[in-house]
């Protein structure tokens, strides 16, 4: 614990346990590390991704034997297609009692499979340990915090599985060694024992910066594609390269991009809306693609059908993010620096029609949905809608999978105010989204902190929300509840029933403000606009856990958005007609 605390860890989440014991105690102790105290392990997990993604650094998970540790697994799984850096650190039982049937004791050596970037089975402890033994504990621990963080390649996630024999607790016995021996004590000027520096930010060949120029220099009909988790350090750069370019700038809501810019090759937002309809606009015949798949399905089914001759694929951690396999460059490289080199060497271009048919689509989708919200019937897009546009300048928002980040990506509008949006879109699973939202407003204390979420998603974590008064998150937490997986009404399988409201819908009758009453949280429920603006800018000024339970009806919210699809089509027609 003290070289992971030197190697730069500052938050470690704690299960209780027996086995767990001697890393518990040594955890709490430690005056660097601020430990808090879960009492599921799913739950710490997912905490604990949100407060890794928070602040873009490793925090570390500590439970004891058995299924406890394979109960972090989900939130694993998310980290590792996010590549969001965590320090997982199981108590096992000792060699001995492995394969013996003994109580509590399952095979974790290498649990997590390839989601872990690296597995190790420690040693187990010593009276008497060698200068060796301990020089080994030291290094693997520096070398554990350096992976997870990505120095020497993706964030992601260590696995670090400690064998303890009892006794576990911290009474003194005869054959304790006190000190290090000699040639592995601590560096005295409070270093890592062992220090990995990072490779500095990679950077293509003058030639091969020349050949990408070459190509957006032949191609004026480009876009640059920001998907989720962009680089959050480049969005100027990518901003600044767009507006070079000529070339709009599309940005998923997740992106870390379509909040926060300002200036020529602001971001555009509105493309959910405007692609899922007739549009005058053309195939672009370059794209570069930034970040991960971007949410948008109508996004993702245009770019495929452009079929575009050159797609430039770019990785800042050289992870491949294309499932439809068009990428015919793929650069593994620092986005600022390449941003920047190609701005020296290419020639500014304005856009043209291409740029202005974009910003066309993109004013008159904002202005629709802005009409449509004022004059139409409220429902659930709209309140994701709101909530974007009463946040404060540095907020932070999580949006629920499922229904939730679409209706961001649909109807949370682009602009100059700074917002941390946030979704778990590395698996895209509803499970610990409440968690996750609970780590993200531990670790950003003082700012506001939003989690949006559906009425399954909050039925799946509700023990999430004790972290609230137990770590001390005043989060407020928006509830879709449209009784039900509301989502599936957008799939064909709701022509079939009686299974589609069996098995899909699986409508569930529950009133949250039970589980607010039993955590502790300030509870509201609305189902008027006026009524949920009122109720939103009240919990912004308490400081306190609140919860916003949001009556929607599914069949008439789909109804309103249809609605507004319609509308948006009109006003298409009318300013942009179709060939």
């Amino acid at each position: 614990m003290e070289e992971l605390a030197r190697a730069g860890l500052r938050h470690i989440c704690l299960s209780p346990g027996s086995r767990n014991t001697p890393l518990v105690i040594a955890s709490a102790r430690n005056e660097v590390l601020v430990a808090t105290s879960h009492l599921d392990e799913r739950s710490a997990a997912f905490f604990a991704l949100g407060a890794a993604i928070a602040t873009d650094s490793p925090v570390a998970l500590v439970c004891t034997s058995g299924s406890a540790a394979a109960n972090y697994f989900p939130a694993i799984v998310e980290a590792h297609a996010a590549r969001v850096p965590l320090i997982v650190i199981t108590a096992d039982r000792p060699h001995e009692l492995r394969y013996s049937g003994a109580n509590q004791t399952i095979d974790q050596v290498k649990l997590f499979g390839e989601y872990a970037l690296w597995s190790v089975d420690l040693a187990l402890p010593e009276a008497l340990p060698s200068a060796l033994a301990i020089r080994n504990l030291r290094a693997t621990a520096n070398r554990a915090y350096s992976i997870a963080s990505g120095a020497m390649g993706p964030k992601g996630v260590v696995h670090l599985n400690v064998p303890l024999r009892a006794p576990l607790e911290p009474t003194d016995v005869p054959t304790d060694a006190q000190v290090s021996p000699n040639g592995a004590l601590a560096r005295d000027d409070g270093a890592p024992f062992a220090r990995f520096a990072p490779a500095a930010g990679r950077m293509l060949s003058v030639p091969a910066v020349e050949e990408i120029a070459a190509l957006i220099a032949d191609h004026p009909r480009g876009l640059i594609v920001c998907g989720p988790r962009s680089p959050r350090t480049a969005s100027a750069a990518i901003s600044q390269l767009a507006n070079h370019t000529g070339y709009p700038l599309l940005t998923d809501a997740v992106s870390g991009l379509r909040f926060g810019l300002a200036g020529p090759g602001h971001a555009l937002g509105g493309y959910d809306s405007f692609l899922a309809l007739k549009h005058p606009l053309l195939a672009p015949d370059l794209v570069i693609r930034v970040g991960a798949v971007p949410t948008s399905k109508w996004l993702n089914q245009y770019l495929d059908a452009a079929s575009p001759t050159r797609v430039i694929q770019l990785s800042d951690d050289g992870v491949w993010a294309d499932d439809t396999h068009r990428t015919r460059h793929f650069i593994h490289a620092d986005a600022v620096r390449l941003a920047e080199a190609l701005m020296q060497t290419l020639q500014p271009r304005d856009g043209g029609t291409w740029c202005a048919s974009f910003a066309r689509c993109e004013q008159l989708t904002w202005q629709v949905t802005g009409e449509a919200l004022t004059s139409g019937p409220f429902f659930d897009g709209g309140v994701v809608h709101d909530i974007v546009t009463m946040l404060p300048d540095g907020a932070m928002l999580l949006a629920g999978n499922s229904l939730p980040v679409r209706h961001l990506d649909q109807f949370g509008p682009p602009g100059t105010k700074r917002l941390f949006a946030h979704a778990n879109r590395g698996a895209s699973g509803i499970d610990g989204n409440v968690s996750t939202v609970m780590g993200l407003g531990y670790a950003r204390a003082g700012q506001p902190v939003v989690g949006v979420v559906g009425d399954v998603t909050l039925y799946h974590d509700m023990n999430g929300l004790l972290a609230a008064h137990r770590c001390g998150v005043p989060v407020i937490l928006v509830v879709l509840n449209n009784n039900g997986g509301g989502i599936f009404h957008r799939l064909p399988v709701r022509d079939f029933e009686p299974e589609f409201t069996d098995y899909f819908l699986t409508p569930h009758g529950l009133d949250f403000a039970h589980a607010a009453r039993l955590y502790g949280f300030d509870y509201t429920c609305v189902e008027h606009r006026d009524a949920f603006g009122a109720a939103f800018a009240s919990a912004l000024t308490t400081q306190k856990p609140s919860m916003i339970e949001v009556r929607t009806d599914a069949k008439a919210d789909l109804a309103a958005r249809s609605k507004f699809m319609v509308a948006l089509q009109a006003a298409l027609a009318a300013a942009l007609p179709t060939s």
